[in-house]
């Protein structure tokens, strides 16, 4: 997974701090909007892990704080269940115009409230999921009850949530209030997926009844048996993740799957969509790619990381290859590798003198119960290898076009 720190403003222009996570080696082919639970964060553990399993499947993920949490601008006690439908839609606006629009909602908590409202304004949605969510956004109260009275007499109220003080405000009960969830739910018009715990403290397990009975179809329940309100065990993170991404993928429009045929060794494609390649070798799919400073997506290695790497590769099979055969205790080898082209010095045949030289640092890592005398013949076997070899001798390219 590759994740950039971004920002971007909610309705007040105030910036709010996000973090966008991308499949490593591919490009996304579907974008994700993330809302965590109440007073929580972007960097919630559970929030990261269920990232993670989506992007494994090729979808990138948009995760970010709330306004007045975690490092977004703004004042909490101003923000509202209202302004976190706000601050999604900016959300669903920045990645429309930065990358693609949004098609999965996902949202923990009274972020699952949120996202069955907020799909209402992103019309890009084909599917949303809840993790935990309560059937009405006024759920969350019960977490401030003792409260309550403080609130109403004066307004507003310093009050304790997660071992945490945050200042709760009329308005925010008030607009809480105002909120038929249930009319949202019933027009939904998307895929709908309710995860939740049989084993909820926070929010029982009957939230997920109500929301199902006012959805229509296509509607789906998963229970994560087990797991607690905010999914603080790895494992129940990641089962859900994992279940979003398969579930999600009836609904969102995957790209057409180009299989690359190849009578050679190896074939590769790059389409009119930056430099981010297809690479096949032999049985094997990987992808190259350029750095985004001169201009690639940076989705995969470049080049030139791709010959390092057979070098490598090459030398240590050969090592391991060398030390089996004479019975060398060599237990582990590593090589490490960089590329630069250096201006050749004292060149007498150069044709001019600002000719360059490829040059690579090849430092080879030997661990084992090795005599001095051994550590020597591993370093020259080193040069022996095939790719090392083929590097070292003339190299014919010949290039033809295919009809």
């Amino acid at each position: 997974m590759k994740t950039i720190k971004i920002s971007f403003p909610n309705n007040k222009a105030e910036m709010l701090s996000a973090q966008l996570e991308l499949p490593l080696d591919t490009n996304p082919h579907n974008f994700a909007i993330f809302a965590h639970c109440f007073t929580c964060n972007k960097n919630f553990m559970a929030v990261s892990n269920i990232s993670r399993a989506l992007t494994q499947q090729g979808i990138g993920v948009l995760r970010f704080d709330f306004t007045g949490l975690g490092n977004s601008e703004g004042e909490f006690s101003e923000t509202n269940f209202s302004s976190n439908i706000a601050d999604l839609v900016a959300a669903a606006s920045f990645l429309e115009k930065s990358y693609k629009s949004p098609s999965l909602l996902i949202g923990h908590s009274l972020g699952g409230a949120a996202v069955l409202v907020a799909r209402h304004q992103i019309k890009s949605t084909k599917a949303v999921a809840t993790i935990g969510a309560p059937s009405h956004p006024e759920h969350v109260t019960h977490l401030f009850d003792k409260n309550l009275d403080e609130i109403k007499a004066n307004g507003k109220a310093l009050v304790n949530i997660g071992g945490r003080p945050f200042e709760i405000k009329q308005q925010f009960i008030e607009d809480l209030e105002s909120i038929n969830s249930k009319n949202y739910i019933g027009s939904l018009d998307a895929g709908l997926l309710i995860l939740h715990s049989p084993n909820d403290t926070i929010v029982g397990i009957e939230n997920a009844t109500q929301i199902f009975k006012a959805a229509k179809h296509p509607r789906s329940f998963i229970s994560l048996d087990g797991a607690d309100h905010i999914l603080s065990k790895k494992e129940d993170s990641v089962f859900a993740g994992s279940l979003i991404a398969s579930w999600a993928k009836r609904y969102l429009d995957l790209p057409e799957e180009k299989v690359l045929h190849t009578s050679s060794q190896v074939v590769t494609r790059t389409s009119n969509d930056g430099f981010t390649t297809d690479v096949k070798s032999g049985n094997h799919y990987q992808t190259a790619d350029e750095p985004e400073e001169v201009g690639g997506k940076d989705f995969g290695p470049t080049p030139y990381h791709y010959l390092l790497a057979a070098l490598g590769s090459c030398t240590s099979m050969t090592l391991r290859m060398y030390a089996d055969r004479k019975k060398i205790p060599l237990d582990e080898v590593k090589v490490h590798l960089s590329h630069e082209k250096s201006y050749l010095e004292d060149c007498k045949n150069c044709e001019t003198d600002k000719s360059k030289i490829d040059k690579i640092e090849r430092v080879i890592e030997l661990e084992g119960k090795l005599k001095p005398e051994e550590k020597e013949k591993l370093l020259e076997i080193a040069d022996k290898c095939p790719v090392h070899r083929t590097l070292h001798n003339q190299i014919v390219v010949n290039t033809t076009l295919k009809e």
